[in-house]
C-alpha cells in the first residue's frame, strides 16, 4: 500500500507511482465509484483510444484446425 493525500479542498493526490501504474496523465478523466466502503479509481479511455487497442479474437481449437485446412486446400490447387 501506499499513501497519498487528501487537500484542503478535497482533492486526492495519489502519489506519481501509483499514477504510473494506473497510466494517467495530467488532465485525464477518471471515474470514481465506492464499493463496500472502499474507493475506486477508474481511467476513462476515450474512444479513440479504445478504437486502437489490439482486437482480441477468441477462437476454439475446432475453427483454427479448420481454418487450417480450408487454407491449405487452397493453397495447394
Amino acid at each position: 500500500m501506499i499513501k497519498g493525500k487528501v487537500g484542503s479542498k478535497g482533492e486526492l493526490f495519489p502519489p506519481k507511482e501509483i499514477r504510473e501504474q494506473a497510466n494517467l496523465e495530467i488532465g485525464q478523466e477518471v471515474m470514481f465509484r465506492v464499493v463496500n466502503g472502499i474507493l475506486k479509481v477508474e481511467r476513462i479511455y476515450s474512444p479513440e483510444e479504445i478504437l486502437k487497442r489490439p482486437k482480441k479474437v477468441k477462437l476454439t481449437f475446432k475453427e483454427v484446425k479448420s481454418d487450417r485446412a480450408k487454407l491449405s486446400e487452397e493453397l495447394s490447387t
